[in-house]
């Protein structure tokens, strides 16, 4: 299966941004059972989100997070993407605050 990139823009300081997106990961692993293993600025990603398989790897710049993951095939890559840029967006909105980004994914 081929590989889907993703980039999803922020204007958070980068340490911000990572601590964001600890947030997320925390929520697919304890909701999904998605494990992460962080390295420096980027982690990979395996499992299954919403019952399509999650093979992923990205990096956090310091304009924006940026990765590739497992093509789900023709007929999914739309809403995968589109769940992605929410997500990932969701979390790195600059207008909410980390407790609010918390909060959010109880």
């Amino acid at each position: 299966m081929g590989m889907m990139k993703f980039d999803v823009s922020h204007s958070l300081p980068k340490d911000e941004a990572k601590k964001r997106v600890e947030q997320l990961l925390h929520y697919w692993g304890t909701k999904y059972g998605v494990k992460s293993d962080w390295s420096g600025d980027g982690a990979k990603l395996n499992g299954k989100v919403m019952g399509i398989n999650l093979d992923a790897s990205f990096v956090i710049t310091d304009k924006a997070v940026q990765g590739e993951g497992t093509d789900p095939g023709m007929l999914l890559r739309g809403q995968a993407k589109a769940y992605l840029q929410k997500k990932f967006g969701a979390v790195l909105d600059p207008s909410k605050s980390l407790a609010d980004v918390k909060n959010s994914m109880d």
